[in-house]
């Protein structure tokens, strides 16, 4: 899978994502991940890429002729066709883990980061891009936004974490929240580990795991049972 990410701000999305997980997963070659300087797009030789918008009001929008040529760079740098092209937007629908899941089957996306007050809306038009948020809040651009689609379709990808089980058990991916975890030592300032977890017992165990995801689930995000019983 090839995911590419259109920002003004690529040393910031490269130290993310050269690390951890995602990190080895890249220079493994399980997943391509490149990051692209809008800037590096403008016809302005102050490599300004934002304007002040039409109708009035504050902030600079960033202005089509970059973001489209760069999409575009991207495209045929990929020999891509037609990429999921999406755009980080707190106007977009909400990611949640299932439509994770499904952006993890493309072959490749792209991810453009807004800034200031966002992109002017012909280009988005023209790219028929989709707009995906990741909360119902907003913060300063596209980029974390991005990062945390990027890592969570990493996390999907074969080879990536080292099975299955390490992605297919934690919270979310099978609509209920994870069970609680221990390790060493058994017993710290009084609480003890639950005495299951030392039985060595696989079908007790996977009882008590299943039973304590419906708990906390149903203490912390009762909504994620009502979908589940639906």
């Amino acid at each position: 899978m090839r995911i590419d990410i259109a920002t003004l701000f690529p040393a910031m999305c490269e130290a993310v994502l050269s690390e951890s997980v995602v990190g080895r997963g890249r220079k493994g070659g399980y997943i391509t991940i490149e990051c692209h300087n809008i800037r590096d797009y403008t016809l302005d030789k102050h490599r300004r890429v934002d304007d002040k918008a039409y109708g009035g009001g504050t902030g600079m929008v960033m202005q089509a002729q970059p973001v489209y040529d760069c999409i575009q760079a991207i495209k045929n740098k990929a020999g891509s066709e037609a990429p999921r092209i999406i755009y980080m937007s707190p106007q977009g629908k909400t990611l949640d883990q299932r439509l994770v899941k499904e952006l993890a089957k493309e072959e490749h996306i792209i991810l453009l980061c807004g800034h200031y007050e966002g992109v002017d809306q012909r280009v988005l038009d023209e790219l028929k891009a989709e707009e995906i948020s990741v909360g119902d809040y907003v913060v300063t651009g596209g980029e974390l936004p991005a990062l945390i689609i990027a890592d969570a379709v990493a996390r999907l990808q074969e080879g990536v974490l080292p099975n299955e089980d390490a992605y297919s058990i934690e919270s979310h991916y099978n609509g209920v929240l994870e069970y609680p975890q221990y390790t060493r030592p058994e017993e710290w300032r009084g609480r003890k580990v639950p005495e299951v977890l030392l039985s060595g017992h696989h079908g007790n165990i996977e009882k008590w795991q299943f039973e304590k995801s419906l708990e906390v689930t149903g203490e912390k995000r009762p909504d994620m049972l009502g979908k589940i019983r639906k």
